[in-house]
């Protein structure tokens, strides 16, 4: 008869069918989708800045500035001399030219959303469509019906506020759109295309070219989606003075990006990434639309000097991800205590990839995903690291991350490109050290609890046998 589960198998049991529903759940998937594709470009738009701050920045950069090498200094003999040089305005103006970068992306990120995400649910929800970039049109089109095509500016050095009617507060395009962008686009798309499933339609003759036919099919049902809308944005203005992008903004985007900027939110995100880790589940598939509605925002706005938030994925991943605690400290706490040969070769095998914070060959070659040996460090790692690199954001060492560094750059020299500085470096050495030495008193308890099967031969193998 077999043994009948323990407490602890029946709960490992029931936090991965759970943990594995919620990751296969078909919307969340959709939003992942959705911020990864758009995660393309304001990841070019945030390498290009990071470059910007960093190495051009004639005034705080890395090269030139006064927080690096000071090489402006150097070259005209004093920062005032510099300052008017023809190097520091061809600095400044290149500068300007990569901070373009941002207009394509960060600063029409919710646009970008609407697009991919439109595209993203009709193909998921509604693979019968013949057109999905059609459900894509009239999304946009309800996106910019609801928009507010007015707002109030108060020029540079007055006091007074200026109404501007007829055109479009364009702050909604970026950061400020992204719940309205993904609402109305979820509506908009759904909308037309149960109309759509309907048959209501305009038929055209089977002689008329298929592109000029699924046009006029659409007639009907986007006149529909984008009518509600407009009932909608009439109900919205007449009852609370406020388009619906804006109410989306008060009672839904400002509570959320609150409650993710407080210390609890950071906790349990940090401690159940690793949690989901252990069980084998990429803490993307729960994490990553989450993060895509509250600490990427941060992100977006950090990288384009809006606010300098302390709670963002920049922050977790230069403080966790880049600082190695998956990867590296592992595999660095293994191939110096380890005297296990299988977990030493495994280690020689892992170094590499680990070097560019890479960890499934580590995670699933030792392993360390359901291993309760190294349970606690594992779990532990994450957020140990997280909190040392806030406490440095804190107690002033280094400022809130604003830089965007590719996750795979080495450890240490992320921290470099992350901060533009040698604290960030310095950040990240403390969190490898720490991280590593957690490892250890596990790895020889590893040791002693799997020895190799035959000792002699293990030992005569590493060419330790006396």
């Amino acid at each position: 008869m077999a043994n009948k589960p323990t407490g602890w198998k029946k709960f490992q049991m029931a936090f991965t069918k759970t943990a594995g529903k919620i990751a296969a759940n078909k919307f969340l998937l959709t939003l992942r989708d959705s911020f990864i594709l758009v995660a393309a470009t304001t990841m070019i738009a945030g390498f290009a800045i990071m470059f910007q701050n960093v190495f051009i920045d004639p005034t705080n950069g890395l090269i030139f500035g006064k927080q690096g090498l000071q090489l402006g200094r150097l070259i005209s003999g004093s920062w005032s001399s510099w300052a008017q040089s023809g190097l520091f305005k061809t600095l400044t103006s290149f500068a300007n030219l990569i901070g373009l970068f941002a207009n394509g992306s960060l600063n029409t990120f919710a646009v970008l959303l609407v697009v991919i995400f439109s595209y993203t649910f009709s193909r998921k929800y509604f693979p019968k469509s013949k057109e999905h970039l059609t459900s894509v049109l009239y999304a946009l089109g309800a996106f910019f019906i609801c928009l507010p095509w007015h707002f109030q500016y108060t020029p540079a050095g007055s006091h007074k506020a200026i109404n501007v009617a007829n055109y479009i507060d364009t702050t909604f395009f970026g950061t400020k759109g992204v719940f309205a962008a993904l609402a109305i686009s979820f509506g908009a798309v759904w909308i037309y295309n149960k109309v759509l499933g309907k048959n209501i339609s305009i038929k055209m003759p089977d002689s008329v070219p298929p592109a000029v036919a699924r046009s006029f099919e659409s007639l009907i049902p986007g006149t529909v989606t984008l009518g509600f809308f407009i009932v909608l944005t009439g109900l919205s203005t007449t009852f609370t003075g406020e388009t619906m992008p804006e109410l989306f903004l008060t009672m839904l985007q400002k509570p959320a990006l609150a409650l993710s900027g407080t210390g609890a939110f950071a906790f349990v995100s940090q401690s159940t990434w690793s949690l989901l880790q252990w069980f084998g589940i990429h803490p993307t598939s729960i994490w990553g639309p989450i993060f895509g509605l509250t600490w990427n925002i941060n992100d977006t706005q950090n990288m384009l000097g809006q606010a300098h938030h302390i709670y963002s994925t920049l922050m977790m991943n230069f403080s966790t991800i880049a600082a190695g605690t998956s990867s590296l400290s592992p595999v660095l706490a293994l191939m110096f205590f380890s005297k296990r040969i299988a977990a030493k070769k495994v280690s020689k095998i892992a170094i590499m990839p680990a070097i560019f914070n890479i960890s499934e060959p580590i995670t699933f070659g030792l392993p360390i995903i359901l291993n309760p040996i190294y349970f606690i460090p594992w779990l532990v790692a994450q957020p140990l690291s997280f909190y040392i690199g806030l406490a440095a954001v804190k107690i002033g060492f280094i400022g809130p991350i604003v830089n965007n560094v590719p996750w795979t750059v080495p450890t240490l020299l992320s921290g470099l490109l992350y901060t533009g500085n040698i604290q960030g470096l310095i950040v990240q050495l403390v969190g490898l050290t720490v991280t590593t030495a957690l490892y250890v008193p596990f790895v020889k308890m590893d040791n002693r609890l799997n020895p190799d099967e035959d000792d002699l031969e293990g030992r005569a193998a590493v060419g330790k046998l006396d």
